[in-house]
């Protein structure tokens, strides 16, 4: 095929960003060919950006899906469906790419994974955030050695500032029935995933305390603090919150053979000319640390971020390259993320990994049962720049 032609499903904030970068020419070798969204009003006003003739619209996925005007799709709506609709594309050979969480709760993601692996379809995630050259080089370094036997990682990721209007402004947003969650599974899952792969290795167990509504009119998380624990013993911490400005992005993983940061833009690698723990051993002194190198480390290449994602699909659908994040990845972060809900839940209960799929459904059934959703409110997509 020359182009992939592509049907985006939901029409909100990230799905009219995508058709945004479709008409930019941001994506080469795929074109939009259809759109999907239940609010006409969200239809009409992307009809109106598309300068391509012969765009079909439709209100519901499965006529899309079935209309033969697509090759692939983008699933860009509410994340309960998330699954449903990367399944009837994929039992129809139609590829799949799908915004994050792969899911909800990792039942309906397993399932999914599960008819992806019978299809002869491409299945990817859009975990963006793997395109970012620190983030990567800091895989590439840690794969290498660089830090030695892990000790520690954290992350403070507060820099997600959002006001009551923008969790207004749709119905499903901040809810249990909804959305499945708060900040955990809106904002971070980008962070969740580049934790372990980064990383190379999920944790083992997990301790979540979680405050619902602490800075807003909402029901889920919109504040974090996650305890990690590791195979080999290592720890971890992870905080977030939607409530907190200016906010911090520092990413910290520390071992034996020294550190590497990310923070504002740069990486920066601390070097131990000894690893500490054969240090420790053979040292005859009490307090003297390894002598330790601090370089700015270079990450060659350019942060290609949703277009990049996207562009890397095609080519995997074009046989030209392998997939950046597979589909059947996402079931990582939904799996990191429901151990850390369960423990809040629970109290910050010790929780182990993978999460016992059933007892998370269960109790989450329970909160959607008395969950408010707010009714008449759909405002029109923002723009989303610079909040990612």
């Amino acid at each position: 095929m020359d182009k992939v032609r592509f049907g985006i499903i939901g029409l909100g904030n990230m799905g009219s960003t995508y058709l945004g970068m479709f008409e930019n020419g941001m994506i080469k070798d795929g074109v939009v060919s259809a759109i999907c969204d239940i609010n006409p009003e969200k239809l009409k006003a992307a009809e109106a950006k598309i300068s391509r003739e012969g765009v079909l619209s439709f209100i519901k996925y499965e006529d899309m899906l079935s209309s033969g005007a697509v090759d692939a799709i983008m699933i860009e709506t509410p994340h309960y469906i998330h699954p449903e609709i990367a399944i009837a594309a994929l039992e129809r050979g139609i590829h799949a790419l799908c915004d994050k969480p792969a899911g909800v709760y990792t039942k309906q993601v397993r399932e999914m994974n599960e008819v992806s692996e019978r299809s002869d379809a491409v299945f990817g995630m859009m975990f963006n955030q793997r395109t970012n050259v620190a983030y990567a080089k800091m895989r590439e370094m840690i794969a290498e050695g660089a830090i030695g036997s892990l000790q520690r990682v954290s992350w403070i990721i507060t820099d997600w500032f959002r006001t009551q209007y923008y969790y207004d402004s749709g119905n499903w947003r901040a809810t249990w029935a909804g959305e499945g969650g708060g900040v955990l599974i809106n904002q971070c899952p980008h962070q969740i995933d580049l934790i372990s792969w980064i990383v190379g290795e999920q944790p083992k167990a997990v301790r979540g305390f979680c405050k619902y509504g602490a800075w807003h009119d909402v029901e889920v998380e919109d504040e974090v603090t996650a305890y990690f624990e590791y195979e080999n013993g290592a720890t971890g911490t992870f905080i977030t919150t939607t409530g907190e400005a200016p906010g911090t992005n520092r990413l910290e993983i520390s071992g034996t053979g020294g550190k590497l940061l990310a923070e504002d833009g740069k990486l920066t690698y601390y070097k131990n000319l000894t690893d500490s723990a054969e240090h420790s051993r053979c040292s005859t002194e009490g307090f003297k640390k390894p002598k330790c190198e601090i370089c700015e480390v270079e990450c060659p290449g350019e942060s290609t971020g949703h277009a990049g994602i996207i562009n890397n699909f095609i080519g995997k659908i074009l046989g030209l390259e392998e997939l950046l994040a597979p589909g059947t990845s996402g079931i990582n972060g939904v799996d990191l993320m429901n151990a850390i809900e369960l423990s809040g839940w629970q109290d910050g209960k010790r929780v182990t990994l993978p999460t016992d799929e059933e007892l998370y459904l269960e109790l989450l059934n329970e909160k959607r049962k008395t969950s408010r959703l707010k009714c008449g409110i759909e405002r029109a997509a923002a723009s989303t720049e610079g909040s990612y």
